[in-house]
């Protein structure tokens, strides 16, 4: 017996326009599974609590049944309860993913011994030496209540010089990640939870060696990385080679914090982080190159599928590049698109098509559904597809002779640079809360450079390496870096180089997520006007995104009061980090300093009356206030007597509602919101401190 068509009962008109809409996406269906796959990871991490067993049960045997169904009805509608089943599958695949990383978290705050192997060594906001260890060890701890690893930061750099492999010790301060600075701000709790962190801190005593290195494939690679990186800064003194060891090793611990500002006040410090566009580069050189020096041999060109080989010689060099460079989240989600593009090659698909975008993305996302949160993903993936389209139309339409050649290759990265700054800018501004308003002018200055000349003449170098003959392309590579590095200077001081948004809703990310999602899988005026519809929605929603009028901190330290200046702060030091977060999620260039010398301002008219206690000694004074006119009654510790009325925020309540923030509605009632009600009571979401 052969499976035969069912379809619901539905009107006959309206069931042959659905069952023509899924037809005519024959062939471009996976962009839609994707796209439904990523919503489910999506609707996953929206989710307020998390799904017990019995519920992961039954949406996986409504997934089974959604797909019979699809099988049943593939000549009609069949598309639908496939994008249903594939929505349901994101939901458990990223449920397994984060059972899967699970580990001990830190319920306290911890002091003493602390032993583990360095896995990965890197540089914190304040440029100390950052460890993460894993193997950890910590004393009066049982191994089952010993987080997997830890994430510690040097303050003292005289001890044992740290490399990847060995095994420490020293003695240092750890506590458990702390959740959002802000209701709807970054989950650094969610991002900790993903990488099996379950410590965060930092010491004042020198490293110690606990134990020699026994080697292995990681330490190996490690010392190549390392040797890489000296012989770069030797090779090409100044900037040119801290740049030059940041885009092949990922090592960006020599870069000046002066060159690091103006690469992010012109836009151009994605051409520090080895992402995508370093692995399209090398993998195109490299692809080209094979198959241009092949094309010099009519023998073998005219005879040998000289494309496939050309994919196959740059299949290596991606994953020589992906160790190299230190195997970040962000080079390993670039190592699967090119392999994804050079596997269509070697198959005679085309390379740069929607369809190749589409399996990437699900293939990151099974592998990692958390990354769809952060702004590596979106952005990578919003960048690949907007110049898949581009240059897809591009190709379809007839180019005059002037566009061909070395002129044309010219004109292809400029336009690269222009729609890959245009599809990322919403991203960008959305998560970093800055704008280079000339970005657009830095990369099309500078990524020519980066692509024609940095990137294939490192690589030349490199090969030229073991015989003594880099010297000349890394000369030339490094006048490349320079041009780049002029670019940066002279754009960020242009007047206004700088542009400050304020965070939207937690909403407005969605949205723009399905917008973007929906111009790209689209095929037809109703699929893309929709994409546009959902792009509109987000930027009304966020342009009427209102700020806290108070945010008040999950320790009770630090509180910001908007004003029409800006926000006001109470301290002008300590908790640096929350201040900086909470100016930028405002849109705010101002420092700490800066907005603690504001006027505090006046909210009684706004309804909302708060009392803060900064140390033991106030707090008589301001609970006597509070009696007076009850309000919000702010202390370090808690007390025994409240007054009638006042609402009371000390450390112990915060640790279980995490930041606060207070908004003033038109009607005169005041909203409360917390960081752990947008959290949910998720595996991650603990105790802030």
């Amino acid at each position: 017996m052969h499976p035969v068509d069912v379809a619901p009962p539905v009107a006959p008109g309206l069931l042959a326009r659905a069952i023509g809409a899924c037809q005519s996406l024959r062939g471009h269906r996976l962009p839609w599974l994707a796209l439904a796959f990523g919503a489910g990871v999506g609707i996953y991490f929206a989710l307020p609590v998390e799904p017990s067993d019995t519920v992961a049960i039954i949406m996986g045997l409504v997934a089974a049944c959604l797909l019979f169904t699809a099988f049943l009805w593939r000549g009609g509608l069949g598309l639908i309860p496939l994008l249903l089943a594939c929505a349901v599958l994101g939901v458990l695949i990223a449920q397994a993913r984060t059972q899967l990383v699970a580990g001990p978290v830190l319920g306290y705050r911890y002091y003493g011994a602390v032993e583990g192997r360095i896995i990965l060594i890197d540089r914190s906001a304040s440029g100390a030496t950052r460890l993460t260890l894993d193997r950890v060890r910590l004393d009066r701890m049982a191994p089952s209540a010993t987080p997997r690893r830890v994430r510690i930061s040097l303050q003292d750099d005289t001890g044992v010089t740290p490399q990847p492999g060995l095994r420490v010790m020293t003695t240092g301060h750890l506590l458990a990640p702390s959740g959002p600075t802000e209701p709807g701000g970054f989950d650094f709790q969610r991002h900790a939870w993903f990488l099996q962190l379950g410590g965060v801190g930092y010491t004042q005593v020198p490293l110690l060696l606990a134990q020699p290195s026994k080697g292995g494939a990681s330490l190996v690679v490690a010392r190549i990385r390392a040797a890489v990186g000296d012989g770069f800064r030797a090779r090409m003194p100044g900037q040119a080679g801290q740049v030059a060891a940041a885009i092949t090793t990922g090592d960006r611990a020599g870069l000046s914090d002066a060159v690091t500002a103006d690469l992010r006040a012109s836009n151009l410090a994605h051409l520090l982080a080895i992402s995508g566009l370093h692995m399209g580069l090398l993998v195109g050189f490299v692809f080209w190159a094979v198959r241009g020096g092949l094309a010099l041999i009519p023998s073998i060109a005219l005879r040998h599928p000289t494309r496939a080989w050309a994919a196959a010689a740059a299949l290596p060099f991606a994953l020589a590049y992906l160790f190299l460079s230190g195997g970040s989240v962000a080079t390993q989600r670039a190592f699967v698109m090119a392999a994804v593009m050079l596997g269509a090659i070697l198959l005679g698909r085309r390379a740069l098509s929607i369809r190749s975008v589409a399996i990437a993305a699900i293939l990151v996302l099974i592998w990692r559904p958390e990354s769809l949160t952060g702004p590596g993903f979106q952005m990578s993936f919003a960048a690949t597809g907007a110049l898949v389209l581009a240059f897809g139309a591009f190709a379809r339409s007839d180019r005059p002779d002037w566009m061909r050649g070395w002129r044309g290759a010219v004109i292809s990265l400029l336009l690269s640079s222009v729609v890959a700054g245009l599809a990322t800018g919403p991203f960008a501004a959305l998560h970093f809360n800055r704008i280079g308003q000339y970005g657009v002018l830095a990369n099309m200055l500078a990524v020519p450079m980066m692509g024609l000349a940095v990137m294939p003449l490192l690589f030349i170098g490199l090969i030229l390496w073991p015989i003594g003959l880099e010297m000349v392309p890394l000369r030339v590579a490094g006048w490349g870096i320079e041009w780049i590095l002029f670019v940066a200077d002279r754009v960020a001081a242009l007047p206004g180089a700088i542009g400050a948004m304020s965070a939207p809703d937690w909403t407005v990310l969605p949205i723009l997520g399905i917008g973007y999602g929906l111009l790209g899988a689209g095929r037809g005026r109703v699929s893309r006007g929709g994409g546009v519809a959902a792009l509109i929605l987000a930027a009304a929603l966020w342009l009427q995104s209102p700020r806290p009028d108070v945010l008040i901190s999950d320790d009770a330290r630090l509180i910001g009061i908007m004003s029409g200046d800006g926000r006001w702060l109470n301290r002008e030091s300590g908790a640096g980090f929350v201040a900086a977060s909470w100016l930028e999620n405002d849109g705010d260039i101002a420092d700490q300093i800066a907005a603690a010398s504001r006027a505090r301002p006046d909210l009684r008219a706004r309804g909302i009356i708060l009392y803060h206690a900064r140390g033991k000694r106030d707090i008589p004074e301001a609970v006597a206030a509070c009696a007076a006119r009850p309000g919000w009654l702010i202390l370090p510790e808690t007390v025994e007597t409240i007054p009638p009325g006042c609402d009371l925020l000390e450390p112990e309540r915060l640790r279980k509602t995490g930041a606060i923030a207070l908004f003033q509605g038109n009607d005169g009632l005041v909203e409360v919101r917390t960081a752990r009600t947008l959290q949910g009571d998720r595996p991650w979401s603990t105790d802030t401190r």
